[in-house]
């Protein structure tokens, strides 16, 4: 892993448009923002729009008004995944002269059907590995993955090993549908914008090392990663729009903001709940730690307003 100790902290916040922003996504912004602002760096945002089939008309301006209206204030001008193809397609480019990728012809229904189950669905079982057979025809571009372990120590999750061989497979870098893959964007980006540490949410720590491998094969350097516990709702899932996450309220940014911080194991003063953000930002670039993180949370969050105030 890359030595990026003396380099200035480069961070960043990268939201997907395909909703408004909820309790989840502030948290990950919070983590971030003070993560960078307490090491005296620069923290970016840039819109994940790359996967545009999700994208929801107006989402990004309205993320980035409610961010503005939470009091946040990024460094530089907002990059959009969706205007960088051409970056992406570069990337995969020299990839493919490397003799990293292949073709694959294999439809979802057929991976399904032969495939081992890995930590995120079926394994892919290199049907087109060695080439495509007879009578397919190409549909996405996979990279082969060797058969070792991807290593890094997180900063709040600790250790973590996988072997995307067993546990990932060959991994989709363009899709059946011409769009670059999520996680090759992101390392492409990452590295364009001389990010230095990522701090986002546990849900993404499966995707860590495919990242880290695609950064290797590029000779791209690899940021330092920290993953945030994953906001929940009452039946255990994701607060996202898929599982009909309400949006924070942008007209009263202290309350979710607090229980942000709250949820984060800052432990903000109670008084603080009820004053104005500015007094409550203040607190938070003061006594910011990393080390209070928890790696998860065991209470459920419906909603920040209901569930955080029982915490309190």
């Amino acid at each position: 892993m890359t030595d990026s100790s003396e380099k200035k902290y480069r961070g960043r916040f990268a939201p997907s448009p395909s909703g408004p922003l909820h309790f989840g996504s502030l948290v990950a912004a919070v983590g971030s923002y003070l993560q960078a602002k307490n090491a005296g760096g620069e923290w970016l945002v840039r819109i994940d729009d790359i996967d545009t089939p999700r994208n929801i008309s107006g989402a990004a301006d309205d993320i980035l008004r409610t961010l503005e209206a939470f009091g946040f204030k990024w460094d530089g001008a907002v990059i959009y995944q969706s205007r960088r193809d051409e970056l992406y397609r570069t990337a995969l480019q020299q990839l493919t002269a490397q003799g990293a990728t292949f073709p694959c012809g294999c439809s979802r229904r057929e991976i399904a059907d032969s495939s081992l189950l890995g930590i995120e669905g079926p394994v892919y079982p290199g049907a087109c590995r060695n080439g495509l057979t007879a009578g397919r025809i190409a549909r996405a571009v996979r990279v082969r993955v060797d058969d070792t372990n991807v290593e890094f120590t997180d900063l709040i999750q600790k250790s973590i090993t996988q072997n995307l061989a067993t546990e990932i497979g060959d991994f989709v870098l363009r899709r059946a549908d011409g769009i670059i893959a999520y996680q090759l964007a992101v390392i492409v980006d990452d590295a364009a914008q001389r990010i230095t540490e990522i701090i986002r949410g546990a849900d993404l720590l499966a995707s860590t090392p495919r990242q880290i491998y695609l950064q290797r094969l590029l000779g791209y350097p690899t940021p330092s990663y920290g993953h945030l516990p994953v906001a929940t709702n009452r039946a255990g899932e994701k607060l996202s729009k898929q599982t009909l996450a309400t949006p924070i309220d942008a007209k009263n940014p202290t309350r979710p903001l607090f229980d942000a911080l709250t949820f984060l194991g800052q432990n903000p003063p109670v008084e603080l709940r009820q004053s104005s953000q500015e007094p409550l930002w203040d607190w938070a670039f003061r006594h910011w730690s990393l080390a209070k993180v928890p790696a998860s949370r065991a209470i459920r969050h419906h909603s920040a307003a209901t569930d955080l105030g029982r915490m309190l």
